[in-house]
């Protein structure tokens, strides 16, 4: 181990992971990130002391090692909070997760009775081949269902029509739920808890970015470094190893030889990174996948929280907005007293409308947009800024398993270099998973054999580990 250096590529959770690990084992680790602060998508930023996550994280998971981590880094200021997230529409709140009588009053009852109907149809008559999001939820809810509830929502985040999203986002965000599942969680108390009804979760005090800033900060106490405003630019590699790394900060440019190399870049970036270039088909399969962007409107009122959920899905097709958090009751920490706060996502593509907007016109619109809804008076409003976050979700389209299986066919080759995380094996997962490759990605490196690429497939659901 003492002969081991792990360069680590980005300091999101899956790359501080991989490297507090790694300086926790005693091994030399280098960790460069391109921004100038940690977390990736899971950082917090602050404006006149109220503190904005780039959309909501909440943290939980069944992997004992993952929660185990979370717990050590953080100890008391890792707080169990209760959840209430609700969908908006069609001008009414209904409860997620169901509720029965909730969505019975809510629909009325001709619409819950062709609900049922459909449901039952879907039992009777399953779709097969079930090879994309609306077959996939369909299926388990019912046409009905899927298009009262699923369609709109999920066209916003995705920019997509449902038919071209692969059925493999729905089983890695919601596997293990139907209706009759929702109804039964609804009226007993089931002891088997599905990961997308839990009704509580941890959350660091001061926003996620609290959990990796201090990651950052005992993993170089350690023994670790860690480099901001450094963005790696080129992998060197040569009889089927990585052995350096070209890295450019604000004044020069570096080689850094390492043993072992871990990266949690974007897949696409990575591999067009790589020196000497991959074959053509290679580089085709990676400029062909996508990654859909989040920008967040955020809005600071000078008001107590009026709404009671941590986080509203918005499925009202008149208004572009996609999803609203509600900081104050994520933590009362992340708020001055007597002060709440909104942050108004807004699902994009690079260079869009959305993404080009100014931002004094995108505040303007996350205000009018709030008050169509009416949901909180306006005038409250004092201040507010955007944030943009490329890259933020991996799109599955019905070409991008093909592309994926090239490119991992190329990078089997390299017997040093690890991919984990959200943009490193291009998965749309969660913090835990991401955590999860890291902690695997280092053990590979100490001479395991886990495939990474395995983590929150269908077939191995590692939330449902006891």
């Amino acid at each position: 181990m003492n002969q081991k250096k792990i360069i680590v590529i980005g300091a999101g959770p899956a790359g501080l992971a991989a490297t507090y690990n790694s300086a926790k084992r005693k091994i030399e680790a280098i960790c460069f990130e391109a921004d100038n602060m940690v977390g990736g998508i899971s950082r917090t930023v602050e404006r006149n002391n109220f503190r904005f996550d780039i959309g909501g994280h909440r943290f939980f998971t069944k992997i004992k090692r993952v929660n185990n981590i979370w717990n050590e880094v953080l100890g008391e200021d890792f707080l169990l909070r209760p959840r209430l997230s609700r969908i908006f529409y069609n001008g009414t709140f209904f409860n997620y997760p169901l509720q029965a009588s909730n969505a019975l009053l809510g629909l009325g009852i001709f619409n819950s009775i062709g609900i049922g109907v459909s449901y039952l149809k879907s039992r009777l008559f399953p779709i097969h081949p079930e090879d994309n999001f609306e077959q996939w939820v369909s299926n388990r809810f019912g046409f009905k269902l899927y298009d009262t509830f699923f369609k709109t929502y999920t066209e916003k985040v995705w920019g997509l029509d449902c038919q071209q999203i692969r059925a493999e986002w729905a089983a890695q965000r919601i596997k293990g739920l139907s209706l009759w599942s929702a109804v039964i969680n609804a009226l007993f108390k089931n002891k088997t808890a599905i990961k997308t009804l839990i009704n509580e979760f941890h959350y660091p005090r001061l926003g996620p970015g609290q959990m990796y800033e201090t990651m950052a900060e005992k993993a170089v106490a350690s023994g670790a470094k860690l480099y901001l405003n450094h963005c790696v630019k080129t992998l060197e590699h040569k009889n089927n190893r990585i052995f350096a790394v070209s890295v450019t900060n604000m004044e020069n440019k570096i080689s850094v030889a390492g043993t072992d190399f871990v990266s949690t870049m974007p897949i696409t970036r990575l591999i067009t990174s790589l020196s000497p270039a991959p074959p053509e088909k290679v580089l085709n399969a990676a400029g062909a996948l996508r990654y859909r962007a989040l920008l967040t409107i955020n809005l600071l009122i000078d008001e107590p929280q009026q709404l009671p959920d941590t986080w509203i899905y918005v499925h009202d097709p008149n208004v572009k907005m996609g999803r609203i958090q509600c900081f104050a009751n994520w933590s009362p920490h992340m708020v001055p007293e007597n002060k709440s706060s909104l942050g108004l996502e807004y699902f994009c593509w690079e260079g869009d409308e959305i993404w080009t907007m100014s931002d004094k016109d995108l505040i303007q619109l996350g205000k009018k947009e709030i008050k169509q809804l009416k949901l909180i008076d306006t005038d409250k409003i004092f201040d507010g800024f955007v944030v943009r976050m490329p890259k933020c979700y991996p799109i599955y389209d019905e070409h991008y398993v093909r592309h994926i299986e090239t490119i991992k066919t190329y990078l089997k080759q390299f017997k040093n270099l690890q991919l984990c995380g959200r943009y490193g094996l291009f998965k749309y997962n969660n913090m835990d998973h991401s955590i999860l490759t890291a902690l695997y990605a280092v053990e590979n490196i100490l001479s395991a054999n886990h495939n990474l690429w395995n983590v929150n497939a269908d077939d191995d659901y590692h939330e449902e580990q006891s």
